[in-house]
């Protein structure tokens, strides 16, 4: 995703989501939850991501995944716009939204990403 409208663009077509704001940036919720936000960081967008996962993410692919000092405590890491495997950014970003979705709309949505 070459940058925050095609971030934004790709969140707003999952189930009930809206667009908003997060500490003054622009961000996509569900239910009032925040699972991605265009962040504080040139270059890059922010999403939320168990810490477990976001350690493989940087792990695998560090050009794509990466946080600066600020996000080591936090469940979420930044993707760099324009990252080399769109598809596994859509997945991360799908998996956001379906850890911040209700159970009902996780059973209309199936399966986790």
């Amino acid at each position: 995703m070459k940058d925050w409208a095609a971030v934004a663009q790709y969140a707003l077509s999952l189930p009930e989501t809206e667009a908003s704001t997060s500490y003054g940036q622009p961000a996509i919720k569900t239910r009032g939850k925040m699972f991605v936000s265009a962040g504080h960081v040139d270059g890059s967008f922010h999403v939320c991501s168990p810490h477990d996962e976001k350690v493989v993410l940087i792990a695998t692919d560090p050009d794509s995944f990466w946080q600066t000092a600020h996000y080591e405590i936090w469940p979420g890491l930044l993707v760099r716009y324009g990252a080399h495997d769109p598809e596994r950014v859509a997945r991360v970003i799908g998996r956001a939204w379906w850890d911040q979705a209700s159970a009902k709309q996780r059973k209309a949505y199936g399966d986790r990403p």
